[in-house]
């Protein structure tokens, strides 16, 4: 019997210490010993966004934060630009379409990131509202440079860098005021290592501007009616309680590692497993890689499909393979959240065995070898 590993991209591992912080007796979310809860947490996420302004937190999916800030910063009629690279950037201009948002979309070989020069030449033709684009695309393991970008949204007063974070943030630097981001998100089941269910949005004051005049129909997902609770230290609906006591442990955990410290781990574990991927003569699929996750291609000979079914056989461990145009031929290992350097060692050993049973030849040991002294150096 093997213990059971999770290495996909979300949701990630819970630690026993969160688990046991979410059992705590429920408690109600109209009294004082929740306000001082959401007091704390409400601290924290503005340390861990980098920013001075409130977090909207929502129960909800990272998908509803996404499409809150659709629905709260615009109005019929509007234009905007969607960077779409993958299944994620996808998302983006389906929402807009589902509220009758015209999305000028820059299709990005998947793989690759964005060139801010496409975006530039948009912004200096015509008139938008927004730039929706991922700080990481989960589906390829893709960053797309999101300091060039919020940059070039900075130079428009009528334009704003809406930044989908849900598996970046906490796991890779992304100062939310420094760089003028306008609206940053996350979701519970990422870098921040709780169960999913809760959803993040970061708000810069110009998009507050956008917020007070933006038309589109709304009703849970209104900003205006969170931001007015949570200054109370209180939410519109009845929260979460459970994943908000989990959080509140998590952000203490997080800001006791400090911020440095917490982009160097993740940097690290990244750079070690693209090492033992290397070592084994693998190809990484990303050209501009994220710090949360790997996404590697299948070597020729093996069957794309049988390789992660081949992991969670023989070695009880979850990865992930690819998504539409990348199924089949990539596979996804995470590395954000509750994970250490003897994980990273632990599922490239996993890589190999697996490798190892569908034939792939290579000498077993040495991807494990090359994360080893990756993680050394």
């Amino acid at each position: 019997m093997y213990k059971y590993r999770l290495f996909a991209p979300g949701p990630t591992p819970v630690s026993e210490e969160t688990n046991l912080a979410m059992a705590q007796p429920i408690i109600h979310h109209r009294t004082e010993s929740f306000e001082k809860v959401m007091e704390e947490v409400r601290a924290n996420l503005k340390w861990l966004f980098q920013t001075k302004n409130e977090v909207i937190i929502f129960a909800s999916s990272g998908t509803g934060a996404m499409e809150a800030s659709v629905v709260n910063t615009l109005s019929p009629g509007d234009k905007v630009i969607v960077v779409d690279g993958g299944k994620f950037g996808e998302r983006w201009w389906k929402i807009c379409k589902a509220y009758g948002i015209e999305a000028d979309i820059i299709k990005v070989t998947w793989g690759e990131a964005v060139d801010p020069k496409e975006i530039e030449s948009r912004l200096n033709k015509g008139r938008y509202r927004a730039v929706f684009v991922q700080a990481s695309e989960s589906s390829t393991g893709v960053y797309h440079p999101i300091q060039e970008i919020a940059a070039l949204t900075r130079k428009h007063a009528d334009c704003l860098c809406i930044v989908d974070a849900i598996s970046a943030l906490g796991a890779m630097n992304l100062p939310m005021d420094a760089w003028g981001i306008d609206i940053l998100l996350t979701g519970s089941q990422k870098a921040l290592a709780l169960p999913p269910g809760l959803a993040f949005a970061g708000i810069s004051d110009k998009a507050w501007g956008f917020i007070e005049k933006g038309t589109l129909p709304r009703f849970y997902f209104d900003f205006k009616r969170e931001k007015k609770n949570l200054e109370t230290n209180q939410t519109a609906f009845t929260p979460a309680i459970s994943l908000v006591l989990g959080l509140a442990h998590v952000l203490r955990k997080l800001k006791a590692e400090g911020l440095e410290n917490l982009f160097v781990r993740h940097t690290r574990m990244a750079n070690a497993v693209r090492e033992g991927m290397k070592g084994l003569g693998l190809k990484l699929y990303a050209k501009s890689p994220v710090n949360s996750l790997t996404a590697v291609c299948i070597p020729e000979g093996v069957d794309g499909g049988k390789m992660t079914k081949m992991v969670q056989k023989k070695c009880n461990m979850t990865i992930v393979g690819g998504q539409d145009a990348a199924k089949g031929k990539i596979f996804r290992l995470a590395h954000l959240g509750y994970f250490d350097d003897l994980d990273m060692v632990t599922g490239v050993a996993a890589i190999e065995w697996a490798l190892a049973e569908l034939g792939y030849k290579f000498e077993l040991g040495q991807g494990v070898a090359a994360t080893m002294r990756a993680l050394k150096s």
